[in-house]
């Protein structure tokens, strides 16, 4: 039997997998088009909020290309939903001089790095 970490880990490498699938098909529009809507009817884990980003980054470690931002906000923010967790994916700018970054927040706390960054930035985009 697969531990709960070990399933984590796999579906993380499926998320930045599918990721690069969907963008070089659909480009960001389709990526954003299959964000899931987290399902009501789920109870969400508290310890859900830490693990999956930590399951995420090693899957990164591992993934056969370097994995920016966005991608691994896209895939923590899916798999998140997937487990009844409200997540938002955050897309922000600063202008001068130019950053660009994506995080997840949960209940409007940064869940998957340092919170000081996102502070500084203009949000684009929440979804």
């Amino acid at each position: 039997m697969l531990s709960t970490h070990t399933v984590l880990r796999l579906r993380a490498l499926w998320e930045l997998l599918r990721y690069d699938m969907v963008a070089a098909v659909s480009g960001f529009r389709g990526v954003r088009r299959g964000l899931p809507k987290p399902d009501p009817n789920r109870p969400p884990g508290d310890a859900l909020d830490a693990a999956i980003p930590q399951a995420v980054d090693w899957a990164a470690a591992f993934y056969w290309k370097r994995v920016l931002c966005l991608q691994r906000s896209i895939a923590a923010t899916r798999l998140l939903r997937a487990y009844g967790v409200k997540a938002d994916l955050v897309i922000g700018c600063r202008l001068a001089p130019f950053a660009g970054h994506a995080w997840v927040e949960v209940d409007g706390r940064v869940v998957n790095g340092p919170p000081a960054f996102a502070q500084h930035l203009r949000v684009l985009d929440r979804a």
